[in-house]
């Protein structure tokens, strides 16, 4: 499999390292910053065990938990509308808690739970999970945008990933079965003559999600 360390500022969608695109976010020159009394989270998110998937966001301190989860979904996650929880602080929001387990709502304020330099966890699908790491790594005053106030602000370039028969042409589809012993990266040629069938195909997308339960993308 292909890695990849750069990422896409969506602002003047030049091509940034990894390393240096937080920085860059802070002072793009594309970007309109103004003033204002309103609070905003920069925010780095990446996939728990593959960070070559990674992205970062501005949340205003006024959108809740359910709005970043929302996001998340929408961008990177939602396949069959499985539940999904964050752990701050080593208290657990679920999108359907569990209170006799002290599970809290989602419905709470990021302005409430996080502030810069904390990290703290996201989970989707409580049977093939998709775990992501975040990290509040800025914070800044502005003005006030629209609800819910999630913005992405750069996205991992998708990671090129050669097909595992052939080895030459890029993979289009993942083997929702063989995907597991490491192969079924496989190109348009290749997936025709798959021995799964078409029905376990997947389509290759620039998420963690990909080739997981029935995400398409």
């Amino acid at each position: 499999m292909g890695k990849t360390t750069k990422g896409i500022c969506t602002s003047c969608e030049k091509e940034v390292g990894k390393s240096a695109i937080g920085k860059h976010l802070q002072t793009c020159p594309k970007r309109v910053l103004q003033d204002g009394n309103n609070r905003y989270f920069l925010i780095r998110v990446q996939d728990r065990y593959l960070p070559k998937y990674w992205l970062y966001l501005e949340a205003s301190a006024d959108a809740t938990l359910t709005d970043l989860d929302h996001f998340l979904r929408d961008l990177w996650l939602e396949c069959c509308g499985h539940l999904s929880l964050f752990i701050v602080r080593d208290r657990t929001y679920g999108s359907s808690p569990d209170e006799e387990f002290g599970d809290k709502s989602m419905q709470i304020r990021l302005g409430k739970v996080l502030k810069k330099d904390l990290s703290f966890l996201h989970e989707y699908d409580m049977g093939s999970t998709t775990e992501l790491s975040l990290k509040v790594v800025e914070e800044r005053l502005g003005t006030k945008h629209d609800s819910p106030g999630i913005e992405l602000l750069a996205r991992n370039v998708a990671p090129d990933i050669s097909c595992t028969e052939c080895g030459d042409a890029e993979a289009e589809y993942i083997c929702s079965e063989c995907q597991y012993e490491e192969s079924g990266w496989l190109c348009d040629t290749c997936a025709e003559n798959h021995q799964c069938g078409e029905d376990m195909l997947l389509p290759v997308v620039n998420s963690p999600r990909t080739g997981v339960c029935g995400f398409m993308g």
